[in-house]
């Protein structure tokens, strides 16, 4: 599956918040897993349906579903993730969205850190995507979004709760 690499120039901040408050919201996680001997931290990425690019589960929020459930839901139906998502979120950050008839819309992207206790080997996206487990570091430089690097370049610092 081919890896396209989007392009994303630097947006002023007026031009953040401008792009915020007409944008719709999608609830996100940073899967991650620990192991201890040596202390290692690594984020599990998985391949987008449409283009193939690195990015973190996320989805539309759900009815009677607080935001960190919602996260905890597209973490399993995306990648099989069974885990426990932090109700306070870690960030957040700002991207395009294609939707069907070719509109674009702008989204706004809650994201929550989510510890990995297993891998379901069936769930709902089973097939359509490539899962990759990566340093935080390596999942910075693969996925494209500049905001979500920056999250994603923060994650030892956001579990040493430092």
């Amino acid at each position: 599956m081919p890896n396209k690499r989007l392009v994303q120039a630097p947006l002023s901040t007026a031009a953040v918040e401008q792009f915020r408050e007409g944008a719709v919201a999608q609830y996100a996680a940073i899967c991650f897993r620990q192991t201890w001997e040596p202390e290692i931290t690594e984020i599990l990425l998985i391949t987008s349906r449409d283009t193939g690019r690195w990015v973190i589960p996320k989805g539309w929020g759900m009815r009677k579903m607080l935001p960190h459930e919602v996260a905890e839901r597209e973490a399993w139906e995306e990648a099989g993730v069974v885990g426990h998502a932090d109700a306070k979120p870690c960030g957040c950050y700002t991207c395009l969205k294609a939707l069907k008839k070719g509109n674009v819309e702008p989204v706004h992207v809650q994201v929550h850190m989510l510890s990995v206790a297993r891998l379901d080997r069936k769930f709902p996206e089973e097939g359509q995507r490539i899962l990759r487990w990566f340093s935080p570091e390596q999942a910075s430089a693969a996925v494209a979004e500049t905001e979500l690097k920056s999250l994603l370049d923060q994650v030892p610092r956001l579990l040493r709760g430092s």
